[in-house]
């Protein structure tokens, strides 16, 4: 965008300038140059200001009785000139003075208080400044990211019982101009059995999500977005048939990113029939398929062993390895899931920790080829069925997750636990959210500061190295690359060296490891004392029991670090 100036003002006797203080801020952040007249300001000076400054867009603002407001804005439009009226003009002030002047022609665009910065950034970031924002919003993943920094993007997850509710839902999300993607939510049939229509399951229908069966469902929740902000759609990607299903979500949604974990959808959660192995191979040609037509890609993996109370170290490890096999299988921009309040316990502090090593050890992966994007969110079973208490629990996750200054933020709507969220709760949820993110914005504290919280990331580091040491360690001779070699990762939940408690039982995994939340931390423990257990005694335990050298003996061998 090219370098432009904006001349901004109160009208009058009005001298309320917090809001287009902000204007300008926001405005300056985006290159433009600015012009402030101080309070109060004649219709005169105002334009002898105009004249002087040449700017190509004027912002004037007033917040006192409508009627005063229209008595100067008349007296504006007599006294501009034609060359003046060639000119952008916006207007800012309550909502019932933005009605009262909304017959005089003069202005562009309006901003009242029911405004946000988006469409504040839409305007100002338009190549020619129309009288709405509607089709300036870009429609990839990346440009959209640009266009809304220094904010993040907003996602949330959508899906009601039936087609036409959905539709119209997306519509009216769009329309409210705060959400930039809408996750369609699927019931399960959709994403196992979508193209094995026999084996649905007719008591399910509807369960979990939207009960889409036909590629017009998909087409016709793509033509509802196109209005309001043009939110970008994604969905996910299946829990089986993975690659024709992102050919369908590609096609006809336009699917603003992939998304698969690495070893689930399989016989370890139930939610498809894949065993591990078979899982593993198929999700990584998911991922493939995506590196090659350069569509960004998120491995969702980490919050699954989370969700299943794994240990921090083994969360942080999962991070890394669905992002590595991502960079491995062509995907150039990634974007890594930070679920936040997992499991139910963790403490702020150590949530934090436990993130920022998940993303320091995923950006050691950038290079010229690879980048990623942090997306953070509140996690699920943190929400309590008090509306109250949820939307205080929505706020205070999202302050937390603020500090790793995300790309994308999932606002998972407070009302989860009572209920599917409706158009209005994700409305009324982003709203909320908006507002945290607009405080974070003037500045948080340094986190690096905290000596304990930095002190458990490095920890958790040094517990991930540990980790892929011995996954390294198991591989049958010849094997090149362990971490991306599926057989080997087979046999990594297979020996317990990925666990969690909840697996206990499943074939497919071993369940031996216990944790407790400790101080604040999602530890591993002696399932006798309870005592926390260092990470290297437990994997040399786990490689003592299947006949192999202790981790201290392999530390030369080197770490798959690229």
């Amino acid at each position: 965008m090219k370098q432009r100036k904006i001349l901004c003002a109160t009208l009058g006797s009005c001298v309320h300038i917090a809001g287009i203080f902000n204007f300008i801020q926001l405005a300056q952040q985006l290159g433009y140059e600015t012009v402030f007249l101080r309070p109060p300001n004649t219709v005169d000076e105002i334009l002898q200001a105009i004249a002087a400054n040449n700017p190509s867009i004027i912002a004037l603002s007033y917040r006192l009785t409508p009627e005063a407001a229209v008595e100067i804005v008349k007296e504006l439009e007599r006294k501009i000139t034609a060359e003046m009226k060639e000119k952008k003009w916006i207007f800012g002030g309550t909502t019932p003075v933005c009605k009262a002047i909304e017959p005089f022609e003069l202005f562009d665009s309006y901003f009242d208080g029911m405004a946000t910065e988006v469409d504040v950034l839409g305007f100002l970031r338009s190549s020619n400044q129309q009288k709405t924002t509607e089709n300036v919003f870009p429609q990839t993943l990346v440009e959209r990211i640009e266009f809304m920094h220094p904010f993040p993007v907003l996602r949330a997850h959508f899906g009601l019982p039936t087609v036409e509710k959905t539709r119209n839902g997306i519509t009216r999300i769009a329309r409210a101009r705060l959400i930039d993607i809408i996750s369609i939510g699927p019931d399960q049939n959709f994403q196992e059995s979508f193209f094995r229509p026999q084996d649905m399951k007719q008591s399910e229908v509807g369960a979990g999500g939207v009960p889409i069966r036909s590629e017009e469902d998909l087409s016709s929740f793509y033509e509802a977005s196109k209005c309001g902000n043009y939110p970008l759609l994604r969905c996910y990607s299946g829990t089986r048939d993975l690659v024709k299903m992102t050919e369908l979500l590609h096609r006809t949604i336009s699917n603003a990113w992939g998304a698969t974990p690495l070893f689930w959808y399989s016989e370890l959660d139930g939610r498809s029939p894949r065993t591990v192995l078979e899982a593993i191979i198929e999700n990584q040609a998911n991922m493939k398929w995506h590196g090659v037509r350069n569509i960004p890609f998120e491995a969702n993996e980490a919050h699954h062993w989370s969700l299943r109370s794994a240990s921090d170290a083994i969360a942080v490890t999962a991070a890394y390895l669905g992002a590595y096999n991502a960079k491995y299988a062509g995907v150039k921009r990634y974007v890594s899931q930070l679920m936040f309040d997992t499991p139910l316990g963790i403490s702020p502090r150590f949530d934090i920790a436990k993130m920022l090593a998940k993303t320091e050890m995923i950006e050691k992966l950038h290079d010229d080829s690879f980048k990623s994007f942090r997306q953070v969110r509140t996690g699920l079973l943190s929400f309590p069925e008090d509306p109250y208490l949820a939307k205080g629990q929505l706020a205070s996750s999202i302050q937390i997750a603020m500090f790793l200054k995300p790309h994308i933020v999932h606002v998972v709507s407070y009302c989860e636990a009572d209920h599917a969220a409706t158009p209005d709760d994700i409305i009324e949820s982003a709203k909320i959210t908006r507002k945290v993110v607009a405080n974070s914005a003037r500045g948080l504290p340094r986190i690096s500061l905290d000596h304990k919280l930095e002190e458990y990331k490095q920890q958790l580091i040094t517990d991930t190295y540990t980790i892929l040491q011995a996954i390294n360690h198991i591989a049958d001779e010849g094997v090149r690359d362990p971490c991306i070699h599926p057989p080997t990762l087979v046999k990594a939940i297979k020996m317990g060296i990925f666990d969690a408690p909840h697996l206990k039982g499943l074939s497919a995994a071993r369940g031996d490891i216990y944790t407790s939340i400790i101080n604040g931390k999602c530890l591993s423990v002696d399932k006798n004392t309870g005592n926390p257990i260092q990470e290297k005694d437990r994997v040399n335990e786990i490689l003592e029991r299947e006949g192999f050298l202790l981790i201290e003996q392999l530390l030369s061998n080197g770490i798959p670090i690229t």
